[in-house]
This record gives structure tokens, C-alpha cells and sequence, in this order.
């Protein structure tokens, strides 16, 4: 490694252990999975191997395949300079979504030397007739941050290509490169590598919180977060540069109008970044902290990979990140070099969260990562890939099956699972057999193509439909791109509607073709309509160790600054209940002018808690007649009767069962409704759904249409058709965590029970109350009645 030693010399750095462990291994011919700490040189550790071996010849020799077009302009720089440093005749270009058309067709004509790209974009490359040629020369690819790929179908994606692309290049070396995972072995098995290199060197990371002057015994999601936005402009004021996560998109909104608000002085330095505002305010963002013309950006995970910005020298967390892997990789965004320490600081938005907080800190020094787990058998991710595969050049039935057997997502297709697909991308299946539509695939000679040149173009453009909801484009009625919400949130609105998005107040006009139309308002009276952006639950590492938390302080031991902070909810909630000890589930059952309540803590999470509270009530309802009111949180869930009911502790047993889990959840839900939402994606990925012409987009309604109707077929004429089964396995895993909540039944079925009867809402039942009271009621009405509430209880106290 005589030309990288030298260049990293020239740099003023020392190779690490870990980066020469790599190029060794590619020295070798070897592949495998880099885990190592944010900032310590994954990504020479993975690219100085090709760098040095200097392989001649013209066309494609190495592919770094990202998972968001963001990262894309700094890892070409990163790739570069080594080249341009060491004189080495080849480039490092990027081709995305947001590559220019230009230099597209420049890069088919000549391809560079290396591409930076997505998931996506490799695929539309493997739809090209002439993919095998121009992929025949590859030499390596990364896969960086695998641990964010993985656990979704883009990551299923990306083992397919990967797939297609080993067997063209016998000889392919493929690198993945991740750092916060906790299951290290499927990882590397997900990416078909056996060698797994670990840096030597831990990062070190310091986490401190922004404890509250004064904290109220009955906390509620979010009112402390109002009283924390003073203390976090105050901490701006004196930082160079500095991150501001949230972890929805509303929630960052929110955070940076008022933070633009309490420091008017530093507007112009302050700005907004998330994945729905449109290209160039991102990029506007991104550049202002390279330069450092920018003081403060407030992000959600879209900053949280693998971006350098090395002037950032301060990162802040809005609320509890909900999962240690979060806090570690949004915490390397400072001190983003190998051996410079990283820092965050967390300001809580309710009193609850200064317990997750400590809860956090103990498992960053013990070292638990949360697990990433892959799909298994997304078949509408494999159908487009047989129509991708068909498009670029063809292939053969026995052959396509032996290669997508190699990976981790399919590696347990049987035959008839085969057949079906087979079936479904040539015939359309049993139910569309007689319409030529869905006849995507002919078989010409026993090569398996694509004749049709409008299925093609259709196919080609509907290749990045792998999202978790139909985006809707927000723009000015008079032109004017703001950027993307969910169809969900958009069909919700009303004429006349405001809400909050890419920092601008805007009124709702209409929804027409897949645009949210808006105008700009300056008043910000009035009700807002808060666009609520995706959902963050309670990662199984951070719900283990509040329930440590919880059983020190049960026994009286409160460690650290977060759990003395939270002594007066604690002592309270154990004078009116109780604390949950380890093997302790605590119940509690309330009566109130509103009804009768009963509370249930099995801290696991709120998706899990949503699943099991519809369950619950489901199973409740089938021994006596009721009607219940549900809500939940991360911590519990609240079932709300008018009706007085009976439990014991052995109905509870009983109801706690896992067994029959899915056809009483199927019972509790509207589950073909949820099934019949959900089918909308998968039939969109699997090519059964076409959203439109640039310039002509199908309306939200008629995809709905189309998709529902395709929906009612097959369940009508084909229920055993393998993607309506697809669509509800789908529903229960990313509404409910079913996995998780099948353990979490056997947990609570095994624990020792705390049944008490408090003469008024705790206050771990009070924010169960509030969020019920945020579904009926304004936000100013909701602040009231709380506030009333809460006057209400401590005079009670008294």
C-alpha cells in the first residue's frame, strides 16, 4: 500500500488497523462488512483497496451505492481526491435522481471510472439492454450505511442487484459499510459477505441534557418542549455551527419557526432540512454549513448519515431519539474526523423522557445497538426485479431462480412461490390472464423479455416506487415548488386548512393531480393543522433499559441528573400507584367523571401498545358487551369505558395469549381496510398500478381506484394471491410491530401483576388522558383543559 501510506502522510493521518485489515482482505480478493464508529474512516478503509491495485482499461470499475441522493456530492468529493492526489486517470462521477439528463446520456455513451448512486438508480441501470456490457467491468462495490438499507425493501433491492451483478462478475468484491447495528451477522449475511472487520477504535461520545428549571409532577407529551425552545436558542447563540434534530418532520417545522422567533438577530443564519422540501432549499442548507455561512440547521434524519460537515461543533437532539443506534448517529455529526470525540444535547419535551434519557446514556457506555431485521420474501420488490432483469437483456427461468436464491431475503423461495411469480409477471396471474396489460414478460426462444416498448417505458418509470406513501407535491397555485407530504396527510385537509411546511405558514386550496395546492399567509392565528411527518417508537434496547430504570428507582435509587430531575414524578406516582419493579406489570384502573379507565404499562413502544390496545379491547369485548375509547403511548395504553367492567387478574391472563394473535387482531381492526391501504404500495412496487406520465400524473383517487379494484379481485376470485398476503403480513409488522408484540403478550402473560386503584390520574396515566383529549379538541383547547386538569389534581393533592 505504497501510494496510500504516502497520500495518507500527505494528509497528516496514520492508517488504522481496521483500514488496513480491508485493503488486505481486497488485496486478497476477499468481501465483507465494515462496522465501525462514525468518522473514523469507513469509507478510505473501503475505497483505498481499488485506489492502489490502479486497475487499467476503460468503462465502470467500482459502484458506491447510497441510500439517500443527499450524501451523494460529498462521497464523490471523498472519492476523489485520492484520485486526483495520486494522478490516477479515472473519475468518481454520481448519477441519481437529481443527475441532469445531460450528463445521464453523457455517462451511457462513457461511462466514468466509478459511479456514486442509489439503490434505485442501479436498478434502472440493470434495465438497460446493454446493462451486462456496461456493468461487465466491475471490480467492486460499497454498499455504505447498510444498516439503513437493510430493513427495508430498498435494501431487498439492493441484495437483488447485487445478486445480478455477482453473477457477471465472478470476481466482484462487495464491501458494505455500517455504524450502529446490533445484529452484525445477519447484516453481513443480508449483504452476502462472511468477513465482518470491526474498528479497533471506539468512538467516544458524551451526551448531556438540558435539564428543566422546574418540572410538573403531571407531564404531558410536548409542554415541555414549549418551555425548552428558550434554552436551546440561548445555547445557539453561542455555537459556531450546530445540528438541531427532530425526529418528525412537523416536529422540525415547528422547532425552527420558533427558533427564527426567539432569535430574529440570526434568521438569515438559521435554516430548515428535511426529506419533503424541495432539492435546492436542502441543498442551500447543506452548503450553508459547509461554509459556514450557516449557524444552526434543524433536521430530522435526513442529516443523519453520512454527510461530513466538519464545521458543526455542536449537536442538539429535540426529545428523547427513541433508539440508541438514532443517538449515535446523530451524535457523529460532530466531531466528524477519526479520533475527535462527538457530543450531543438532549432537551426532553415531557418529563417522561428524562428517564428514556438515562436509559440511553447506560446502554451507549454498555454498547447495546438495536437490531435491523430484513424483509423476508417481499414478493413485489422480486416481481419488478424480474421485469428490470427481463428488460436488461432477458434471462432464463432457472437461472434468475438460482441467482435470487443467493439472497438472504429469498433464500427460502420454494417452488410454487417461484411459479406463482413466474406466472404473474408473464400472464398477470389467474385473475388478469385475459388482459395483455398485465402480460409484462413474453417468452421468445426460452428467454424471458420485454417486447413492449409502452410497458418498458412504463416499467423504467416506475422503478423508485419503493415508499412507504404516495407523496403528494406541495406547490403555489401560481407556481412555485415548496416540495412533498403524504397523501394521507394532504387528503385530510380542508379548504381553507392551515398548517406549517418548509418554514412557511400556507393555506390549503386544493388537491388536484397529485398537488396540494397552498397559498402563503402571514397570520398565524387561527387552528393550525399540524402535518405529523412519520412515527418513532421505542426501540427494544431503550424499552429494556427504562424498565432498569424504573426498577432502580422502584427500589429507591435514582442515578444520574435525569432520574433526580424526575424524582418528584416518581415519588408521586408511587404515593398515588406504584413504580414497576423488573418482573412487575403495572396496571392501574381509575374511575373519573369521563368513565372507567384502565391503564397498562408494558413500556414497549407506541405501535406496540396501538396493537395491543385494539386486541385488548377486541378480546375484552367478546366477554361482555362494551364499547371502549383507546389511546397509547411509548410507555402504556389506556382503555376508556362509560360502562363499568370487571377484570381479574385471571381474565387477564387469559387475554394476555399469544396464541391466535393474527385473527384477533384481524378482528380488532378494520384490517381489510389496512390491507386494502397497504396493497396500494405493494401493487404500485410490484408494477400493477401506474402513477402516470411526467406531466400528467394519475390522480391520488385513481390510484386508489385502480389499486382498491385490483384489491377487490383478487380477494374475491384469488385469496390465496401471494401479495394480498404480502399487503396484511405488511400491515401487522409496520402498524404493530407483531413480532415484538407477540413477545410482549408473553412478557406481560408471565409477569407478576401490580393491580392498584388510584383515586385519581398518576402521573404516568395523565399524558394517556391528554393524548385521548388531542384527538376531539383544538390545540388551545387542549392546553386549557389540561391546565384545568391539572389544577384540578394537585389541589386534590392538597
Amino acid at each position: 500500500m505504497i501510494q496510500t501510506e504516502s497520500w495518507f502522510r500527505s494528509q497528516g493521518w496514520s492508517p488504522l488497523d481496521f483500514q488496513q485489515e480491508v485493503w488486505a482482505a481486497y488485496a486478497a480478493g476477499e468481501s465483507g462488512l465494515v462496522h465501525a464508529s462514525t468518522g473514523t474512516g469507513k469509507t478510505l478503509a473501503a475505497w483505498m483497496g481499488l485506489v492502489e491495485e490502479n486497475p487499467p482499461g476503460p468503462g465502470l470499475i467500482a459502484l458506491w451505492i447510497t441510500p439517500l441522493r443527499a450524501l451523494a456530492n460529498d462521497t464523490c468529493r471523498a472519492l476523489n481526491d485520492p484520485l486526483v492526489a495520486l494522478d490516477i486517470p479515472w473519475r468518481v462521477e454520481q448519477r441519481t435522481g437529481d443527475t441532469a439528463a445531460s450528463v445521464k446520456q453523457r455517462q451511457l455513451k462513457q461511462m466514468p471510472g466509478g459511479l456514486v448512486t442509489t439503490p434505485e438508480t442501479l436498478s434502472l441501470l440493470l434495465s438497460s439492454q446493454d446493462a451486462h456490457a456496461r456493468l461487465s467491468h466491475l471490480k467492486l462495490v460499497v454498499v455504505d450505511e447498510w444498516h439503513e438499507l437493510m430493513g427495508t425493501k430498498r435494501g431487498t433491492q439492493t441484495e437483488l442487484a447485487l445478486a445480478r451483478l455477482r453473477a457477471w462478475n465472478p470476481g466482484l468484491r462487495v464491501w458494505g459499510l455500517s455504524a450502529t447495528l446490533g445484529n452484525m451477522t445477519e447484516a453481513a449475511q443480508a449483504l452476502g459477505v462472511t468477513r465482518i472487520v470491526t474498528g479497533a477504535q471506539t468512538k467516544i461520545i458524551s451526551v448531556d441534557t438540558l435539564l428543566p428549571h422546574g418540572m410538573e409532577r403531571f407531564p404531558w407529551a410536548g409542554h415541555l418542549g414549549a418551555q425548552m425552545m428558550p434554552r436551546v436558542a440561548e445555547e445557539l447563540r453561542s455555537c459556531r455551527t450546530a445540528l438541531v434534530f427532530t425526529n418528525t418532520r412537523s416536529q422540525s417545522e415547528l422547532w425552527y419557526q420558533a427558533l427564527v422567533d426567539l432569535l430574529p438577530d440570526m434568521r438569515d443564519q438559521i435554516a430548515l432540512h428535511h426529506g419533503s422540501i424541495d432539492r435546492q432549499s436542502r441543498e442551500r442548507a447543506e452548503n450553508g454549513l459547509k461554509d459556514g455561512s450557516l449557524r444552526a440547521v434543524v433536521c430530522t434524519s435526513s442529516l443523519d448519515l453520512g454527510v461530513d460537515f466538519s464545521p458543526v461543533d455542536r449537536v442538539f437532539q429535540i426529545g428523547s431519539p427513541k433508539g440508541v443506534a438514532r443517538l449515535i448517529q446523530r451524535a457523529g455529526r460532530s466531531g466528524h474526523q477519526p479520533g475527535k470525540p462527538s457530543s450531543i444535547t438532549i432537551a426532553p419535551t415531557n418529563g417522561m423522557e428524562l428517564m428514556e434519557i438515562a436509559a440511553l446514556r447506560t446502554a451507549l457506555h454498555q454498547h447495546r445497538l438495536e437490531p435491523r431485521i430484513p424483509p423476508q420474501m417481499p414478493l413485489d420488490v422480486l416481481i419488478q426485479h424480474m421485469v428490470t432483469v427481463a428488460l436488461g437483456g432477458g434471462f432464463e427461468p432457472d437461472q434468475l431462480r438460482s441467482e435470487i436464491s443467493t439472497t438472504h431475503s429469498f433464500r427460502n423461495i420454494t417452488d410454487s412461490e417461484w411459479a406463482w411469480c413466474l406466472n404473474f409477471v408473464t400472464q398477470g396471474g389467474e385473475c388478469l390472464k385475459a388482459y395483455p396489460d398485465y402480460h409484462k414478460v413474453s417468452v421468445v426462444n426460452g428467454l424471458h423479455v420485454v417486447q413492449d416498448r409502452r410497458i418498458a417505458m412504463q416499467h423504467r418509470m416506475s422503478i423508485g416506487t419503493i415508499v412507504a406513501d404516495t407523496s403528494v407535491r406541495v406547490a403555489y397555485l401560481k407556481g412555485g415548488n415548496l416540495g412533498t407530504v403524504e397523501e394521507s396527510f394532504a387528503s385530510r385537509l380542508r379548504k381553507g386548512d392551515r398548517f406549517v411546511f418548509a418554514g412557511k405558514a400556507l393555506e390549503f386550496i386544493s388537491l388536484k393531480d397529485l398537488t396540494c395546492y397552498v397559498r402563503r399567509i402571514t397570520s398565524k392565528s387561527g387552528r393550525i393543522v399540524r402535518w405529523m411527518g412519520s412515527r418513532m417508537s421505542l426501540s427494544i434496547e431503550l424499552s429494556n433499559g427504562l424498565r432498569a430504570q424504573l426498577n432502580n428507582a422502584a427500589a429507591g435509587i435514582l442515578e444520574g441528573p435525569e432520574m433526580k430531575a424526575a424524582a418528584d414524578i416518581l415519588t408521586l406516582q408511587q404515593k398515588l400507584s406504584a413504580v414497576p419493579e423488573l418482573d412487575e406489570l403495572l396496571i392501574e384502573k381509575i374511575q373519573t367523571r369521563e368513565g372507567h379507565h384502565l391503564f397498562i404499562y408494558p413500556l414497549d413502544g407506541r405501535m406496540v401498545h396501538e396493537g395491543l390496545a385494539a386486541l385488548i379491547s377486541f378480546r375484552l369485548g367478546l366477554r361482555e358487551p362494551l364499547t371502549f375509547t383507546f389511546s397509547a403511548n411509548d410507555y402504556g395504553f389506556e382503555l376508556l369505558s362509560a360502562d363499568p367492567f370487571t377484570v381479574t387478574e385471571s381474565d387477564l391472563r387469559s387475554i394476555f395469549s399469544p396464541v391466535n394473535l393474527a385473527g384477533d387482531l384481524m378482528g380488532s381492526l378494520n384490517a381489510a381496510e389496512l390491507s386494502r391501504r397497504q396493497f396500494r404500495e405493494v401493487a404500485r412496487v410490484a408494477g400493477l398500478v401506474f402513477q402516470g406520465y411526467p406531466g400528467a400524473p394519475k390522480s391520488t383517487k385513481q390510484v386508489q381506484v385502480s389499486s382498491g379494484l385490483l384489491f377487490d379481485v383478487f380477494a374475491r376470485y384469488e385469496p390465496g394471491n401471494l401479495l394480498l398476503g404480502q399487503a396484511t403480513r405488511e400491515v401487522f409488522e409496520r402498524q404493530f410491530e407483531r413480532s415484538r408484540l407477540a413477545l410482549c403478550l408473553s412478557r406481560m402473560q408471565s409477569a407478576r401483576f401490580c393491580f392498584t386503584n388510584p383515586v385519581q390520574p398518576t402521573p404516568f396515566s395523565f399524558p394517556l388522558m391528554v393524548s385521548r383529549l388531542r384527538e376531539t379538541l383544538s390545540s388551545e383547547d387542549v392546553e386549557d383543559r389540561v391546565r384545568k386538569l391539572i389544577a384540578s389534581l394537585e389541589a386534590n393533592r392538597r
